[in-house]
């Protein structure tokens, strides 16, 4: 039997439009695979090789005990782009590749609930829907507006005139925040996924906070208060190392979809506590490669002393241990570094994205119980419950102060004590921190 043109054409078209429908099928059916795997592997990194939870105890894990929680971050490249004055220094605030992607919208604006509730009812065909649900609420998410400019504190809640000063610093540090973001902190496209910059940042529902930690600048006793505050524990002083960093007790923001990271940026007290970067850096140096460390010597050290220290022996290369500042430091600064970055001694700026999202606290460890105890007045936090003041480890080793890291430079030339502090150069600038080091 022959087909005249008319049979052969609809024919053609028929297995064609087949062909077009099965193809969007299996497209859709890869997209929806790929997405099952992305959230599986990140909430794996927040929970994997936990044991059942225990409040209190050192919670049982399959995985090394440092690999898990203080995990290094992928080695980033950074072009910055500052006025004039500033170009040399080659960092600008924002504009870095693992810079997210703005979420937006005013506080107090009408209508940004009801764009997110819309997306997510959106009446179209199931596999459509599938498809393009994530794509669609991201580039939404991504069009909405950061509020401009900083909330005034609540300080109903606090009673007592002693916190006059304090409070003075603390508006001053907050003005100097938005002022600097505002001058210098300008980007239109920031690059890189909403989870990834509020990873760092804690959540605390009931007395609404953010608490975005930066380590080696008392995060460790911070974990603790928002314990308490959770009613995880009764005091801060009885809960130990690995319940604070290993236990699966605090919630992070970006264990919450987007409209939830929407809410309480938006609607909760956001605080940040930091430190002078070198001194900070010092501490991370004394506390990782001063004692022995099960994940640091190994993954660090080894990669460390093999590229940096000529003449190595063979002991050294086998368990890493014994880095010597200088060595560290010739890592910290070479663009192409054996291994990654690390969280420890990551900078500010990339940790909590400080012009972003506007934080309403700004502490400092200098200042560490003061700034801490009036944060808790401010959220109404129990009268009893002060800010714990014990070393978290070492507490025999003496705490890493501006005279610790002066004999740690000792052995730097200037030129190495002007890069490192060029290296955090951005943090130093946005938390208007002195140089005494150099």
């Amino acid at each position: 039997m022959v087909m005249n043109p008319k049979q052969v054409f609809l024919s053609v078209l028929i297995f064609g439009v087949a062909g077009l429908l099965l193809f969007m099928y299996l497209q859709v059916w890869i997209e929806e695979q790929h997405t099952g795997r992305v959230e599986k592997t990140r909430e794996r990194k927040a929970t994997s090789g936990w044991g059942p939870m225990s409040y209190l105890q050192p919670v049982p894990r399959i995985m090394t005990t440092e690999k898990t929680q203080e995990h290094t971050t992928k080695q980033q490249k950074t072009e910055f782009h500052m006025p004039e004055n500033l170009k040399e220094k080659k960092e600008n605030l924002l504009n870095s590749e693992r810079f997210a992607r703005v979420l937006t919208k005013t506080s107090h604006s009408q209508g940004g609930d009801q764009t997110l509730n819309k997306i997510m009812e959106s009446p179209t065909n199931k596999l459509i829907e599938k498809h393009q649900g994530t794509k669609t609420l991201f580039k939404k998410f991504s069009e909405l507006n950061w509020p401009s400019d900083i909330r005034p504190l609540n300080k109903s809640l606090v009673k007592d005139d002693k916190w006059k000063k304090t409070d003075v610093t603390q508006e001053k540090r907050r003005s100097f925040l938005q002022e600097f973001c505002k001058k210098y902190g300008g980007v239109s496209h920031p690059q890189s996924h909403v989870f990834h910059m509020v990873s760092r940042i804690y959540v605390e529902d009931k007395h609404k906070i953010l608490y975005c930690e930066v380590p080696k600048a008392g995060c460790s006793n911070w974990k603790r208060i928002l314990m308490v505050l959770n009613g995880l524990a009764s005091s801060a002083y009885n809960i130990s190392h690995d319940a604070v960093h290993y236990g699966k007790h605090l919630k992070k923001l970006d264990s919450f979809d987007l409209k939830g990271i929407y809410t309480r940026l938006n609607t909760y007290t956001k605080a940040v506590f930091v430190r002078d970067p070198i001194e900070r850096l010092v501490s991370a140096f004394r506390d990782k490669f001063e004692h022995p460390n099960s994940y640091y010597h190994p993954v660090f050290g080894k990669a460390i002393i093999k590229k940096y220290r000529p003449n190595v022996c063979e002991e050294a290369l086998i368990n890493g241990s014994g880095v010597k500042f200088k060595e560290f430091i010739h890592y910290l600064l070479d663009s192409h570094r054996p291994v990654g970055m690390d969280i420890h001694w990551e900078k500010v700026s990339k940790l909590c994205y400080p012009c972003l999202i506007k934080y309403d606290f700004v502490g400092k460890f200098e200042t560490l119980e003061e700034d801490a105890n009036y944060f808790l007045q401010l959220i109404g936090a129990p009268k009893d419950l002060k800010f714990p003041n014990f070393k978290d480890r070492h507490s025999s080793d003496e705490r890493t102060n501006a005279q610790v890291v002066r004999q740690y430079l000792k052995d730097l030339t200037r030129t190495e004590r002007q890069l490192i502090h060029d290296f955090y150069h951005l943090d130093y600038l946005m938390f208007n921190y002195t140089t005494p080091f150099l």
